[in-house]
Formats: C-alpha cells, sequence, structure tokens
C-alpha cells in the first residue's frame, strides 16, 4: 500500500491524537490524510466535499457523535469506507457503529497493536473489530 493515492479524512476532537493517527496513516501507511476534522459536522461537510476513500472516526465528537457522523458520511459520500477509533469498548456502541455501514472498529488502547491491520483489512474490503471488543461479547460483524 505504499505509495498509494487512498485519500484519508482523520477526525477526532483531541488534536494531538489526530498527529498520532496522521503520522500512523502517513508515516506506516503510506496513505495520503487528505483532510481532519475534530467535530461530526465538519466531518460531513469534509467527506461530501472530498469523497476520502476511508475515514478514520473518533465516536465522542462535539457538534455530532461519530454514529450520527457515519451514518450521514455513508449519505454523502457512498464509496468512503469508514473505520471507527474509539476508546468505547462497549458491546453495544459497537454494534450501533457497525450498524451505520462502517467497516471496522477498533479501541485507542490497541491503536499500536491493531490500527495498520485494521486499516489494511478495511481498505481490502474486509471487515475488523478491535480485539479488546470481541473478547468482551460476540459482536456480529456486518
Amino acid at each position: 500500500m505504499k505509495g498509494s493515492r487512498v485519500g484519508v479524512l482523520v477526525v477526532d476532537d483531541f488534536t494531538q491524537w489526530r498527529r498520532v493517527v496522521v503520522a500512523a496513516v502517513q508515516g506506516k501507511l503510506g496513505l495520503r490524510v487528505i483532510a481532519e476534522a475534530a467535530d461530526g459536522l465538519d466531518a460531513v461537510d469534509k467527506a461530501a466535499d472530498l469523497q476520502p476513500d476511508l475515514v478514520v472516526l473518533d465516536i465522542g465528537l462535539p457538534r455530532l457523535n461519530g454514529i450520527e457522523a457515519a451514518q450521514r458520511i455513508k449519505g454523502a459520500s457512498p464509496k468512503s469506507k469508514v473505520l471507527f477509533l474509539t476508546e468505547n469498548y462497549s458491546t453495544e456502541v459497537a454494534e450501533a457503529a457497525l450498524d451505520t455501514g462502517a467497516s471496522g472498529y477498533v479501541v485507542k488502547s490497541a491503536f499500536a497493536r491493531e490500527m495498520i491491520p485494521a486499516v489494511e483489512a478495511v481498505l481490502a474490503g474486509r471487515q475488523f473489530l478491535s480485539d479488546k471488543v470481541s473478547a468482551l461479547e460476540s459482536v456480529q460483524l456486518h
């Protein structure tokens, strides 16, 4: 995937965390980060305008939470794949997130181990579910 022209939108309200995600996506995977957003409404607008291949999306966002943002993003940019990256490891939240049509769910505390395999799986058309969620209870991938 190195040197890929895959465009990525990174959405998180914590600037320093966005920087970590951007560094991993660009440095380790060679993808292009085409935009960043700090809230759900901005994410929807940027996804509609830029049509990213991948949206890395937090759930706990101001103005519009990540689950609602993902639903709107899927409508505004139907080809965009959504990968949730959140600290929430509740099975109910994970299922609600995946019900939006998202392709993956990574818990932030597993970022170092799971982010790269998750992005690779999602871009290859497969689904990815964090071990931290799947270990708690059976969450159905869609």
